[in-house]
């Protein structure tokens, strides 16, 4: 008698999870083009100042 239930409750955590990696899927595409439109659309110099003050930012030194 539970078999069907525990079926039904198996299907729905695969649904869930399906669902899950899908958006988040879905939103690692839209930040990489984000990234990758942004990058290429900025200039030179304000690539490097991000680049530079990001080391900054993670105490590495880079001069």
């Amino acid at each position: 008698m539970s078999t069907p239930s525990i079926r039904t409750a198996s299907a729905r955590n695969a649904a869930a999870t399906s669902a899950r990696t899908a958006v988040a899927a879905f939103a690692a595409m839209l930040l990489g083009s984000f990234l990758l439109y942004g990058v290429g659309f900025a200039q030179p110099q304000q690539i490097h100042d991000a680049a530079h003050d990001a080391r900054h930012s993670f105490a590495f030194p880079c001069h």
